[in-house]
């Protein structure tokens, strides 16, 4: 069995090359120990499918879609994510 499920084109614009999809388990198994992720957020985007944000060490974040069959699949990735506390202003710039 190969472990890429699915592998498909994703519009220009995207900061990933292609939607990457994989069963659950191996999913997350692969963003904890071979990228060194932690689940951080989670959401609900309707009644089969969670929205997974995971952040590594270096700031660099990976939004996953988990789906109720199973399957999880990275939507985007990107770097320098800060986590903004809810007491901090919107502009980290704007001291007010």
């Amino acid at each position: 069995m190969i472990p890429l499920l699915l592998a498909t084109q994703a519009p220009a614009a995207s900061p990933i090359a292609e939607v990457v999809c994989d069963a659950a388990p191996r999913m997350t198994d692969r963003l904890s120990r071979q990228f060194g992720a932690r689940l951080t957020s989670t959401g609900l985007q309707g009644p089969d499918q969670v929205m997974e944000l995971w952040t590594g060490p270096q700031g660099d974040w990976t939004m996953v879609i988990a789906y109720a069959s199973g399957t999880s699949c990275i939507v985007a990735m990107g770097e320098h994510w800060s986590t903004l506390s809810p007491d901090s202003p919107e502009d980290p710039q704007d001291p007010a």
